[in-house]
């Protein structure tokens, strides 16, 4: 049925709950595409440690900012946003739904919300920012602001390391200026929005991560992380599964204690991840398993649209 209005249906949830199967089967009833969320996908060398979608998930669904990047290219949200808007614009030409899915709060919001309201921090982000600040001192830190946003640091108190740290995680997250984001409102966007979290027993979730991390040894993590090793000053492999083996590689930690690392912080991320999208008043939940329930939530609400 050709619908009058145009919908972006988001898949969300938690690392290893199932986004990329539950996408597909969801994009497949409705005969669309998939555009990813995940920020660490975007990269094409680094395919096992971020779950990179298989060859044959990618036949069956095509999807977009799915390898389509390069570690050493420069990319941020604030273009992401814009690439996607435009791609949207595209795919609405041919499709009444599309699909976008992942697992990073910021981008999701992003394209939803726009990012002139200021994201949350981003933990990983915030610590290595932290590190910066112990080990060299807030003159570095001073010293970054000034660069990425003269204005405010002609205002903001350069001796409170809270405000200079608040302000380069806006500037670094969305690549611009956090004195230009403070006073901003979210945006309106051309289409309707339907959100769906997936979630599980938290047990289980752990379960799932362990068992996925344990796969991803199995499929050669090791070498992709040894063959990334020339690139590892990019803040693109300052992430979970990646980090950790870099310390392995270092001679820092064994590989067993470094497997046990990648579970141990990616159950971390992911309680964070939940804790992102469970302040999301719009995000309706369900388990993975629950694909016909989905569909018919979906589908009530698009009803409820078209009738108004």
């Amino acid at each position: 049925m050709k619908r009058k209005n145009k919908y972006l249906l988001v898949i969300a949830g938690p690392t290893a709950i199932g986004k990329t199967a539950f996408s597909i089967a969801i994009a497949k009833h409705f005969g669309t595409e998939i555009i990813s969320a995940d920020s660490r996908q975007f990269y094409r060398e680094m395919r096992i440690g971020t779950a990179y979608p298989e060859p044959e998930e990618l036949a069956v669904i095509k999807h977009h900012f799915v390898g389509n990047l390069s570690i050493e290219d420069h990319y941020n949200v604030s273009r992401y946003e814009s690439d996607v808007l435009g791609l949207l614009e595209e795919l609405y030409q041919s499709h009444d739904i599309v699909v976008i899915t992942g697992g990073s709060g910021l981008y999701l919001d992003a394209v939803c919300r726009g990012i002139d309201e200021l994201p949350d921090p981003d933990p990983v982000l915030r610590q290595s920012l932290k590190d910066d600040l112990s080990e060299m001192g807030i003159g570095v830190l001073q010293h970054r602001l000034q660069e990425l946003d003269p204005e405010y640091y002609e205002i903001v108190d350069l001796n409170n390391p809270n405000r200079l740290l608040r302000a380069l995680e806006v500037c670094i997250q969305t690549g611009q200026t956090y004195s230009s984001l403070r006073m901003n409102t979210a945006k309106t966007r051309p289409f309707n929005i339907i959100k769906i979290g997936l979630n599980i027993d938290r047990d289980l979730l752990f379960k799932r991560i362990g068992e996925r991390v344990d796969k991803m040894m199995e499929k050669g993590l090791l070498d992709e992380v040894k063959s990334l090793l020339p690139l590892r000053g990019y803040n693109a492999l300052n992430t979970v599964g990646y980090k950790e083996l870099f310390a392995c590689l270092d001679g820092d930690v064994s590989l067993e204690q470094a497997i046990e690392n990648i579970k141990t912080n990616t159950r971390r991320y992911a309680k964070r991840q939940l804790t992102w999208f469970s302040r999301d008043e719009e995000m309706a939940w369900f388990e993975p398993d629950a694909l016909e329930e989905v569909l018919v939530f979906v589908e009530g609400r698009i009803r409820e649209s078209e009738t108004k």
